[in-house]
């Protein structure tokens, strides 16, 4: 019978640890927490350094007074928009809030990798978003995204390391000019890497001529001879310290690298270029839905979104951004002269911009076996050079080990044959 009490009273306690656990769980009123998973690119949000506004502190602390919740932003990055296709198509993670561009956004809903945010009914601070960025051609009712940023890409180069009569200037050519052989960068990302050799060629970006992808890929491989690596965030630091002269990239990041390297100048090359959207989505996976929502209207708020666009430097959608004379002045006096006129100011130079759009797969297909054996020849034209300098290393040792055998060998002879 006391076992059977014991054994009871034992129950009764597992029971209650069971059902506190269950009703704590995310519960801030009961000391609980609720973790908001983001995943974005790098260098791409405000936080807290040099001087800054530490963005995802702020939502934590808004959470906390506004809403009375317990909540831990856990915030990753990643550096291409495939990098993020593979870790939501692989199933292996749960993100709430992703930040993919606008090609990678039409793919995502199209595969329901993606949830419906109804930004008109969910978003109330997107009624502050630029109609020239709603309804595009990636999310065409407004479902899927809210704008978050948008840019192009362009050539940037160090003016002490180019001749600025360089004849190539303001071409896709430089990134081609063998006079800077092992001085020139070039993306680390299919899509973007396609496009600029696309774009000096005449093509669309968005073309489904496998011919022309074969024709893309060939300049490529040309290009090989005079590319010092492929990157992404790598290139910040070789942009800076002045280890590279030429780099294709994003205009909001050439202001980043400007910062601390005013040498450095940007254009847009004259035959077209790319011009994108970066949104901020919730996946199909994602926990915190209503949360996620909080966070993107978050991001739109005035404070927050000047914060955002003064630290990264990148475009905004937002009239509360580029409508503030405080931001203005600030990107034209600290930034840069020319920032207002190089992030706003693209459509009145006549240079043709192209979104990507998302590739049918057959193209897709095409485009990633092309990438990967221009990936592998360059990884072998490496292992090549490595595998001939270690060759030639090991046989002027062995010349060098013989000669001096033999000198010592003759002179231990001349030494005792006397």
């Amino acid at each position: 019978m006391k076992k059977l009490i014991s054994l009871v009273i034992v129950s009764a306690i597992v029971l209650s640890l069971c059902l506190c656990l269950t009703s704590c769980g995310d519960d801030s009123s009961s000391g609980g927490s609720t973790t908001l998973y983001v995943y974005n690119w790098g260098e791409y949000i405000s936080d807290g350094s040099e001087d800054s506004l530490d963005v995802n502190a702020a939502f934590e602390e808004y959470c906390k007074e506004e809403l009375g919740l317990n909540v831990k932003v856990n915030y990753s990055t990643y550096a291409s928009n495939e990098d993020l296709y593979a870790k939501l198509s692989s199933g292996a993670v749960s993100y709430d809030v992703v930040i993919p561009s606008d090609y990678m956004v039409a793919r995502l809903a199209a595969e329901g990798l993606i949830r419906e945010v109804n930004p008109e009914e969910n978003i109330p601070n997107f009624e502050y978003i630029d109609d020239d960025f709603k309804g595009l051609y990636y999310d065409p009712q407004n479902k899927f995204s809210v704008p978050y940023t948008y840019g192009t890409v362009g050539v940037i180069y160090n003016t002490d390391l180019v001749d600025e009569d360089e004849e190539n200037l303001g071409s896709w050519a430089l990134m081609w000019d063998e006079d800077y052989a092992g001085n020139i960068l070039q993306f680390n990302n299919p899509r973007d890497a396609f496009g600029t050799a696309q774009f000096y060629l005449g093509q669309s970006v968005n073309t489904e001529d496998p011919e022309e992808w074969r024709q893309a890929i060939d300049l490529l491989k040309d290009q090989k001879a005079v590319v010092q690596g492929y990157v992404m965030d790598e290139i910040f630091n070789k942009m800076k310290g002045g280890s590279a002269a030429i780099a294709s990239y994003y205009a909001g990041d050439y202001f980043t690298m400007y910062a601390d390297n005013d040498l450095l100048s940007f254009y847009y090359p004259q035959e077209g270029t790319n011009v994108f959207v970066d949104a901020m989505c919730i996946p199909t996976s994602a926990q915190n839905y209503e949360l996620a929502l909080e966070y993107i209207n978050f991001m739109l708020s005035e404070e927050v979104a000047i914060e955002n666009a003064e630290y990264i430097c990148y475009a905004s959608p937002n009239s509360l951004v580029y409508e503030n004379e405080d931001y203005i002045e600030y990107m034209t006096e600290e930034v840069h002269p020319d920032a207002m006129e190089i992030l706003y100011g693209y459509k009145d130079l006549g240079i043709p911009m192209e979104y990507y759009f998302d590739l049918p797969d057959e193209t897709r297909n095409l485009m990633n076996e092309l990438w990967e054996e221009l990936k592998i020849e360059s990884t072998i034209g490496v292992a090549i050079y490595v595998i001939c300098g270690v060759i030639i290393f090991a046989l002027i040792a062995l010349l060098v080990s013989r000669i001096v055998i033999k000198k010592r060998r003759q002179y231990y002879f001349d030494k005792y044959s006397k």
